[in-house]
């Protein structure tokens, strides 16, 4: 939170108004939950304040087992043609080629494919953009790329949703295009063969709140089940999930939360050497217990409380505040490529090696924020700025680097209460 103003504070220094919104207490909902859940009034409130209203979300929030999901199939239109096209691809011995992106739900939605695909017997390969010259999604250069190189099939990760472009040369040359994605739907959908995007389907379903990564993974599994192939893959694409689920901030309820849950207790015993070694490099702890995702509890008829308990489980603060950000420094700093190879590799030493490489990136990605942060508020601080009347801040100077400005444009957010823009430059080339 933001320093308190002091009676000598400038006009820059008061923060401008707060707008709290306080929801109106339900009490007597809230003692229904208590009495029918077996849930601490405060904690009934808390839950109705999230949206959580219905004795089934409720009980699906804080027993997420208990929840009866629909089959994948029945609920992504364009699922069943995205497993033909894979089953097809596989067999015909066609090469198959991700796109992915550079953040930590794009990398680890590649990794998850890369390991799923080559189990499977596919041809695959992989290509990123790079944040710096080419920036997010799939892009024209890619797609001529992949071609020249006899790609058959191209599957987006974590983008390709706004690609109409690309995706339209894709189809010109003759390739074929499986888009997944979770990011908001442009008024026109690109041409691909089949899109998995969970914004095309309802709101109430329990997959609307997939990342990027849940939707490679509803997509892995599905064509692992095709192919009757499912021994041995789960628990590893389940650790690679519930890294980039909780790294992305993708919100813990549905699937989410009964995979995250389950992954949690996979992630400190991790079949992947790369997981291994990136939580040793981290210094991460597991904990003496599980952690729940909601406190003690009791469902109607003695059913619940706490999960059985586990030694050694990860927290959802351990990946979000420790794990999370070693992966998504290389994508702001460095080549993604050391993260796939950290993911996906079996060599215990390599492994080692790359996570090494992330927690160096890591430091440098800090040292960064904390330059850029310092002369951010120094400028603001000279400046001759009212914050309670422009009630936004814009901040642009040279030499930034692009990789963490946003991060820095967070941190000023907390410390002016204000909407911020921060933009750079470098030889008359810019980034926001």
């Amino acid at each position: 939170m933001a320093d308190l103003p002091t009676s000598n504070s400038s006009h820059l220094h008061r923060l401008p108004n707060q707008r709290w919104q306080i929801y109106a207490p339900q009490p007597q909902q809230a003692e229904q939950f208590a009495r029918e859940i077996g849930l601490s009034p405060l904690l009934a409130q808390v839950l109705i304040n999230r949206g959580i209203d219905t004795l089934t979300e409720v009980q699906g929030f804080v027993e997420p087992e208990s929840l009866v999901l629909p089959q994948p199939m029945d609920e992504f239109p364009d699922l069943a043609v995205s497993v033909r096209l894979l089953r097809e691809a596989i067999s015909q011995g066609q090469k198959i080629a991700i796109c992915g992106d550079y953040d930590a739900d794009g990398m680890t939605s590649t990794a998850l494919l890369l390991r799923a695909l080559r189990a499977l017997g596919a041809k695959v390969d992989y290509a990123i953009p790079s944040r710096m010259r080419e920036g997010y999604g799939i892009n024209d250069r890619i797609v001529e790329e992949f071609h020249s190189e006899g790609v058959a099939l191209i599957l987006t990760v974590d983008n390709g949703i706004a690609a109409f472009g690309p995706v339209k040369r894709a189809r010109e040359l003759g390739v074929k295009v499986i888009i997944t994605d979770h990011h908001d739907l442009p008024p026109q959908l690109p041409p691909a063969d089949a899109i998995l995007n969970p914004k095309l389907i309802a709101e109430s379903s329990p997959y609307r709140g997939l990342a990027g990564v849940g939707v490679a993974y509803v997509l892995a599994i599905t064509l692992a089940q095709d192919l009757k192939k499912v021994g041995g893959l789960v628990n590893p694409l389940l650790e690679l999930f519930t890294l980039g689920t909780i790294a992305d901030l993708a919100p813990l309820t549905g699937v989410n939360r009964r995979w995250v849950k389950r992954g949690l207790r996979l992630l400190p015993h991790s079949q992947l050497a790369g997981v291994q070694a990136l939580i040793q490099v981290a210094g991460v702890q597991p904990g003496s217990s599980e952690t729940p995702l909601i406190p003690n509890f009791k469902l109607k008829g003695g059913h619940g409380g706490t999960a059985p308990t586990t030694q050694n489980s990860l927290k959802p603060e351990d990946i979000g505040f420790r794990l999370g950000p070693r992966i998504n420094a290389v994508g702001r700093l460095a080549d993604p490529q050391i993260v796939i190879e950290l993911l996906t590799t079996d060599d215990r030493e390599l492994a080692l090696k790359r996570a090494q490489e992330c927690e160096q990136i890591n430091q440098r990605r800090q040292e960064l924020c904390i330059e850029i942060e310092q002369e951010a508020i120094a400028w603001c601080e000279e400046s001759s700025l009212n914050l309670q009347q422009e009630r936004v801040l814009v901040v642009v100077r040279p030499g930034w680097h692009h990789g963490v400005i946003g991060i820095v444009a967070s941190r000023l957010v907390e410390r002016y209460g204000v909407p911020v823009f921060i933009g750079t430059f470098e030889g008359g080339h810019g980034g926001t």
